[in-house]
């Protein structure tokens, strides 16, 4: 296609390149500008608490694309810009040194910041892990302390906290709920994670509640729980999640309700403007509902339906959300959403002693969700089931002389 039309992309992270990439590759060929606030070409999130954390992968190979891929593309990518507000009046995007690029179509890869502590000390260096920079300064922390206390017990707290231990530091790890990823795994497979990290010398605080960060000459120097213990440490991670980017959003009056609102194709309140990746609370068809999740498939994924979106094509985002993780000699991926109160049983398939199993969560006899742990290729016929919606005996679930493959077929 030829076209004189503007597109302007905010938000250079891996959502944002992806787009700039999907955009070009379904023909786009007018100026299309990528703006981030950050002084980094766009880069992937997961091995930051992963193998960069504990650098066994160099830089170069966490970025979205190489560096000439973006001249060799023309697109205009502007680092270190910050976005200040939207005027969806005059369609322009306007950045913090005053200057402004106007828009034809624009897309809000905004992501989403870690959530920050609310207590006394939380301004006392404590580290939170989002951004490339985080990593660098974390990991350089991890080769000379000798305890680290981990703020929460969810996926990044369980990733750094595996890489800590690694490298040898000592690591005690506070959170609310009895057990980790209790919220979003359930008491069943959340005792294998606990298990996991305990056997790995981890210390865990369950149901316990922070009263303020202990600080030494301004450095945090520990934690003081409300019971009054008070534990120790040379570092203090917060990992107590994250929330959507949605102020420029807001401001310019878009529809945002815990993210921005979009339509299956990616299509926010104002039809100029679409979002994806983390910040994007999307419509998805099979589950009749909108949800965001803040996980890496979206963010390489969605930017490809908000794309053909923008260039008018008909485009549904329809793709079952898909995350994983590394931790010691564990490897897991998880498929499908389920919230606290919507399944009636966890189904297990394997050895979950042995951690090599595949857990199946099931509401009126339907999957809903499924995840493998050191069990491979078998994320594909997962999914089979999960968008057959039909009732599966528990007993075929749990055998594993019937092939998931076998089920998938007859589902």
């Amino acid at each position: 296609m030829v076209t004189s039309d503007t597109f302007v992309i905010v938000g250079a992270g891996l959502a944002g390149a992806k787009a700039a990439e999907a955009l070009r590759t379904q023909g786009f060929d007018g100026r299309l500008v990528l703006l981030g606030a950050e002084h980094h070409a766009p880069y992937e999130r997961p091995p930051l608490s992963k193998e960069y954390l504990m650098g066994k992968t160099p830089r170069e190979k966490v970025l979205a694309h190489a560096d000439r891929w973006y001249a060799e593309h023309d697109v205009e990518l502007r680092s270190g810009q910050l976005v200040t507000g939207l005027d969806r009046d005059t369609c322009d995007v306007r950045l913090a040194d005053g200057s402004a690029v106007s828009y034809d179509k624009l897309l809000l890869t905004t992501g989403a910041s870690p959530r920050e502590l609310q207590v006394p000390g939380a301004d006392a260096g404590v580290h939170y892990l989002r951004t490339l920079d985080d990593s660098d300064v974390l990991r350089a922390t991890l080769a000379t302390a000798s305890r680290l206390v981990v703020i929460g017990a969810g996926w990044i707290g369980l990733e750094v906290t595996a890489a800590a231990r690694l490298a040898g530091v000592d690591v005690t790890v506070v959170e609310t709920a009895e057990l980790p990823l209790l919220r979003v795994l359930g008491r069943e497979v959340a005792q294998v994670f606990a298990n996991l990290h305990q056997e790995h010398g981890v210390e865990f605080r369950f149901n316990a509640s922070l009263a303020e960060i202990v600080t030494d000459n301004g450095v945090a120097s520990g934690v003081r729980l409300n019971d009054g213990t008070t534990i120790a440490a040379d570092a203090v991670l917060v990992a107590v999640g994250a929330g959507p980017n949605v102020q420029l959003a807001e401001a310019a009056g878009l529809h945002v309700d815990n993210g921005i609102v979009v339509d299956a194709a990616m299509r926010t309140s104002d039809p100029n403007i679409f979002a994806a990746g983390d910040v994007a609370n999307a419509f998805h068809p099979m589950y009749g509902k909108h949800i965001r999740v803040e996980h890496w498939a979206n963010a390489r994924q969605q930017p490809k339906a908000a794309a053909a979106s923008m260039l008018g094509k008909d485009a549904s985002y329809e793709e079952l959300p898909y995350f994983y993780t590394d931790q010691y000699n564990l490897g897991m991926e998880y498929v499908g959403f389920v919230e606290p109160g919507e399944y009636d049983r966890v189904v297990f398939r394997g050895d979950v002693a042995g951690r090599e199993f595949i857990a199946f969560w099931l509401s009126n006899d339907r999957v809903v969700a499924g995840m493998n742990v050191d069990v491979w290729d078998v994320v594909e016929p997962i999914k089979t089931i999960l968008r057959s919606r039909v009732a599966i005996p528990a007993n075929l679930l749990a055998d594993v002389g019937t092939a998931l493959t076998d089920l998938a077929a007859s589902s």
